[in-house]
Protein backbone atom coordinates (compact mmCIF):
# COMPACT_ATOMS: atom_id res chain seq x y z
CA UNK A 1 0.00 0.00 0.00
CA UNK A 2 1.56 3.59 -0.73
CA UNK A 3 -0.45 6.23 1.54
CA UNK A 4 0.33 8.96 -0.83
CA UNK A 5 -1.52 6.88 -4.13
CA UNK A 6 -3.58 4.87 -2.81
CA UNK A 7 -7.73 6.17 -2.10
CA UNK A 8 -8.75 6.91 1.58
CA UNK A 9 -11.34 3.67 2.24
CA UNK A 10 -8.69 1.77 1.13
CA UNK A 11 -6.17 2.90 3.63
CA UNK A 12 -8.06 2.60 6.49
CA UNK A 13 -9.63 -0.66 5.07
CA UNK A 14 -5.74 -1.99 5.24
CA UNK A 15 -5.49 -0.75 8.90
CA UNK A 16 -9.06 0.39 10.48
CA UNK A 17 -6.45 2.61 13.20
CA UNK A 18 -6.33 5.31 10.11
CA UNK A 19 -9.87 6.03 10.85
CA UNK A 20 -8.87 8.14 14.10
CA UNK A 21 -5.72 9.93 11.98
CA UNK A 22 -9.10 10.82 9.13
CA UNK A 23 -11.24 11.89 12.07
CA UNK A 24 -9.02 14.02 13.97
CA UNK A 25 -8.34 16.06 10.50
CA UNK A 26 -12.06 15.90 9.28
CA UNK A 27 -11.47 13.71 6.79
CA UNK A 28 -14.92 11.75 5.31
CA UNK A 29 -12.97 8.62 5.31
CA UNK A 30 -16.40 6.34 4.80
CA UNK A 31 -18.83 8.30 2.13
CA UNK A 32 -15.58 9.84 0.71
CA UNK A 33 -13.08 7.02 1.26
CA UNK A 34 -12.77 7.30 -2.71
CA UNK A 35 -10.43 10.03 -2.64
CA UNK A 36 -6.36 10.34 -2.28
CA UNK A 37 -5.14 12.28 0.79
CA UNK A 38 -3.83 15.11 -1.19
CA UNK A 39 -7.04 15.22 -3.06
CA UNK A 40 -9.07 15.50 0.55
CA UNK A 41 -6.13 18.12 2.08
CA UNK A 42 -6.66 20.58 -1.03
CA UNK A 43 -10.38 20.56 -0.05
CA UNK A 44 -9.77 21.01 3.59
CA UNK A 45 -6.57 23.12 3.14
CA UNK A 46 -4.14 20.56 4.80
CA UNK A 47 -0.54 20.39 4.34
CA UNK A 48 -0.75 16.03 3.41
CA UNK A 49 2.34 15.54 4.92
CA UNK A 50 0.85 15.79 8.38
CA UNK A 51 -1.42 12.84 7.36
CA UNK A 52 1.61 11.08 5.90
CA UNK A 53 3.61 11.40 9.19
CA UNK A 54 0.92 10.27 11.37
CA UNK A 55 0.20 7.28 8.98
CA UNK A 56 3.56 6.29 8.75
CA UNK A 57 4.27 6.75 12.57
CA UNK A 58 1.68 3.70 13.61
CA UNK A 59 3.27 0.83 15.37
CA UNK A 60 3.61 -2.57 12.85
CA UNK A 61 1.90 -5.45 14.11
CA UNK A 62 -0.21 -4.00 16.72
CA UNK A 63 -2.98 -6.94 16.64
CA UNK A 64 -6.02 -4.48 18.03
CA UNK A 65 -7.14 -4.17 14.40
CA UNK A 66 -9.46 -6.80 13.12
CA UNK A 67 -8.44 -7.66 9.60
CA UNK A 68 -12.12 -6.91 7.70
CA UNK A 69 -10.28 -7.10 4.36
CA UNK A 70 -9.71 -11.00 4.65
CA UNK A 71 -12.84 -11.46 6.08
CA UNK A 72 -15.91 -13.24 3.13
CA UNK A 73 -18.34 -10.99 1.97
CA UNK A 74 -21.48 -13.76 3.73
CA UNK A 75 -19.36 -13.18 7.38
CA UNK A 76 -18.67 -9.40 6.55
CA UNK A 77 -22.80 -9.26 6.13
CA UNK A 78 -23.26 -11.26 9.12
CA UNK A 79 -20.71 -9.16 11.32
CA UNK A 80 -22.49 -5.83 10.43
CA UNK A 81 -26.00 -6.92 10.60
CA UNK A 82 -25.20 -8.42 14.03
CA UNK A 83 -23.31 -5.57 15.20
CA UNK A 84 -23.97 -2.47 13.96
CA UNK A 85 -27.44 -3.09 12.75
CA UNK A 86 -28.39 -4.00 16.38
CA UNK A 87 -26.62 -1.59 17.32
CA UNK A 88 -28.95 1.48 16.35
CA UNK A 89 -31.81 -0.40 17.13
CA UNK A 90 -31.04 -0.99 20.23
CA UNK A 91 -29.65 2.79 20.49
CA UNK A 92 -32.41 4.71 18.47
CA UNK A 93 -35.26 4.78 21.10
CA UNK A 94 -33.29 5.57 24.20
CA UNK A 95 -31.68 8.37 21.77
CA UNK A 96 -35.04 9.65 20.90
CA UNK A 97 -36.81 9.37 24.52
CA UNK A 98 -33.50 11.57 25.62
CA UNK A 99 -33.66 14.40 22.76
CA UNK A 100 -37.43 14.62 23.36
CA UNK A 101 -36.83 15.15 27.43
CA UNK A 102 -33.75 17.76 26.67
CA UNK A 103 -36.35 20.08 23.96
CA UNK A 104 -38.96 20.08 26.59
CA UNK A 105 -36.74 21.36 29.49
CA UNK A 106 -34.11 23.27 27.83
CA UNK A 107 -35.66 23.98 24.02
CA UNK A 108 -36.66 27.35 25.55
CA UNK A 109 -32.91 28.00 26.45
CA UNK A 110 -31.33 26.29 23.64
CA UNK A 111 -33.60 26.11 20.61
CA UNK A 112 -31.24 24.58 18.15
CA UNK A 113 -32.07 21.50 20.31
CA UNK A 114 -35.20 20.96 18.06
CA UNK A 115 -33.49 20.99 15.27
CA UNK A 116 -31.20 18.33 16.49
CA UNK A 117 -33.93 16.39 17.52
CA UNK A 118 -35.86 16.43 13.65
CA UNK A 119 -32.33 15.66 12.22
CA UNK A 120 -32.20 12.49 14.31
CA UNK A 121 -35.60 11.54 14.29
CA UNK A 122 -35.15 11.65 10.21
CA UNK A 123 -31.92 9.47 10.23
CA UNK A 124 -33.43 6.93 12.47
CA UNK A 125 -36.66 6.70 10.32
CA UNK A 126 -34.55 6.51 6.84
CA UNK A 127 -31.75 4.08 8.75
CA UNK A 128 -34.50 1.18 9.65
CA UNK A 129 -35.72 1.17 6.33
CA UNK A 130 -32.26 1.43 4.85
CA UNK A 131 -31.43 -1.62 6.89
CA UNK A 132 -34.37 -3.28 6.41
CA UNK A 133 -33.41 -3.37 2.59
CA UNK A 134 -29.70 -4.66 3.13
CA UNK A 135 -30.94 -7.29 5.50
CA UNK A 136 -34.08 -8.56 2.91
CA UNK A 137 -32.54 -8.05 -0.57
CA UNK A 138 -28.38 -7.45 -0.74
CA UNK A 139 -27.32 -9.47 1.74
CA UNK A 140 -28.97 -12.75 1.43
CA UNK A 141 -28.24 -12.38 -2.35
CA UNK A 142 -24.53 -11.43 -1.49
CA UNK A 143 -24.89 -14.60 0.31
CA UNK A 144 -26.11 -16.88 -1.95
CA UNK A 145 -23.56 -15.64 -4.53
CA UNK A 146 -21.53 -17.00 -1.73
CA UNK A 147 -22.88 -20.05 -1.93
CA UNK A 148 -22.81 -20.20 -5.41
CA UNK A 149 -18.87 -19.81 -6.04
CA UNK A 150 -18.44 -22.54 -3.47
CA UNK A 151 -20.65 -24.70 -4.90
CA UNK A 152 -20.18 -23.98 -8.68
CA UNK A 153 -23.48 -23.06 -9.09
CA UNK A 154 -24.95 -20.28 -11.40
CA UNK A 155 -26.11 -17.24 -9.38
CA UNK A 156 -29.48 -16.78 -9.39
CA UNK A 157 -31.72 -14.22 -11.35
CA UNK A 158 -32.61 -11.07 -9.29
CA UNK A 159 -35.30 -8.11 -9.94
CA UNK A 160 -32.79 -5.71 -9.59
CA UNK A 161 -30.13 -7.13 -12.65
CA UNK A 162 -26.31 -6.12 -11.43
CA UNK A 163 -25.91 -5.93 -7.47
CA UNK A 164 -23.98 -2.90 -8.55
CA UNK A 165 -27.59 -1.20 -8.56
CA UNK A 166 -28.96 -1.56 -4.67
CA UNK A 167 -25.27 -1.16 -3.75
CA UNK A 168 -25.34 2.02 -5.70
CA UNK A 169 -28.44 2.89 -3.58
CA UNK A 170 -27.00 2.10 -0.10
CA UNK A 171 -24.01 4.55 -0.80
CA UNK A 172 -26.17 7.04 -1.92
CA UNK A 173 -28.54 6.53 1.06
CA UNK A 174 -25.30 6.03 3.37
CA UNK A 175 -24.22 9.95 2.16
CA UNK A 176 -26.84 11.24 3.32
CA UNK A 177 -26.48 10.11 6.33
CA UNK A 178 -23.41 11.08 6.83
CA UNK A 179 -24.33 14.82 5.96
CA UNK A 180 -26.96 14.63 8.62
CA UNK A 181 -24.64 13.93 11.10
CA UNK A 182 -22.03 16.10 10.17
CA UNK A 183 -24.84 18.85 10.36
CA UNK A 184 -25.41 17.92 14.14
CA UNK A 185 -22.32 17.37 14.93
CA UNK A 186 -21.87 21.13 13.26
CA UNK A 187 -24.81 21.93 15.92
CA UNK A 188 -23.65 20.37 19.03
CA UNK A 189 -19.85 22.00 18.51
CA UNK A 190 -18.74 18.25 17.86
CA UNK A 191 -21.39 17.53 21.03
CA UNK A 192 -20.03 19.58 23.50
CA UNK A 193 -22.40 20.07 25.99
CA UNK A 194 -23.18 23.74 27.23
CA UNK A 195 -21.34 24.78 30.60
CA UNK A 196 -23.43 23.74 33.63
CA UNK A 197 -25.28 20.91 31.52
CA UNK A 198 -27.63 18.27 33.20
CA UNK A 199 -26.73 14.64 33.09
CA UNK A 200 -29.06 13.81 30.54
CA UNK A 201 -27.82 16.77 28.12
CA UNK A 202 -24.58 15.43 28.63
CA UNK A 203 -25.52 11.58 27.98
CA UNK A 204 -27.05 12.49 25.69
CA UNK A 205 -24.47 14.55 23.27
CA UNK A 206 -22.22 11.70 24.04
CA UNK A 207 -24.53 9.09 22.36
CA UNK A 208 -24.89 11.13 19.55
CA UNK A 209 -20.89 11.38 19.06
CA UNK A 210 -20.58 7.35 19.96
CA UNK A 211 -23.94 6.99 17.62
CA UNK A 212 -21.47 8.68 14.56
CA UNK A 213 -18.47 6.67 15.47
CA UNK A 214 -20.22 3.69 14.98
CA UNK A 215 -22.02 4.64 11.93
CA UNK A 216 -18.55 6.33 10.18
CA UNK A 217 -17.36 2.20 10.83
CA UNK A 218 -20.61 0.50 9.47
CA UNK A 219 -20.55 2.88 6.42
CA UNK A 220 -16.59 2.19 6.22
CA UNK A 221 -16.88 -1.75 5.96
CA UNK A 222 -19.45 -1.52 3.75
CA UNK A 223 -18.66 1.13 1.13
CA UNK A 224 -15.14 0.27 0.96
CA UNK A 225 -14.81 -3.71 1.87
CA UNK A 226 -18.17 -5.30 1.15
CA UNK A 227 -19.73 -3.46 -1.69
CA UNK A 228 -16.24 -3.96 -3.52
CA UNK A 229 -15.90 -7.64 -2.79
CA UNK A 230 -19.85 -8.23 -3.47
CA UNK A 231 -19.27 -6.52 -7.04
CA UNK A 232 -16.19 -8.63 -7.49
CA UNK A 233 -17.29 -11.92 -7.17
CA UNK A 234 -20.45 -11.21 -9.19
CA UNK A 235 -18.16 -10.07 -12.14
CA UNK A 236 -16.07 -13.54 -11.34
CA UNK A 237 -19.36 -15.68 -11.46
CA UNK A 238 -20.59 -14.51 -14.24
CA UNK A 239 -17.26 -14.57 -16.48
Amino acid sequence: MNIKTDLIGNIVAEDFRAAAIFKRHAIDFCCKGGRTIEEACDRKKINPEEIYKELEALPENEGASIDFNSWPPDLLTDYVEKTHHRYVEEKTPVLEAFLDKLCKVHGNVHPELFEIRDLFNESARDLAAHMKKEELILFPFIKNMVKAKISGNTIPKTVFGTVENPVNMMKHEHTTEGERFRKIAEITNEYLPPAGACNTYKAAFAMLRDFENNLHQHIHLENNILFPKAIKMEKELTI
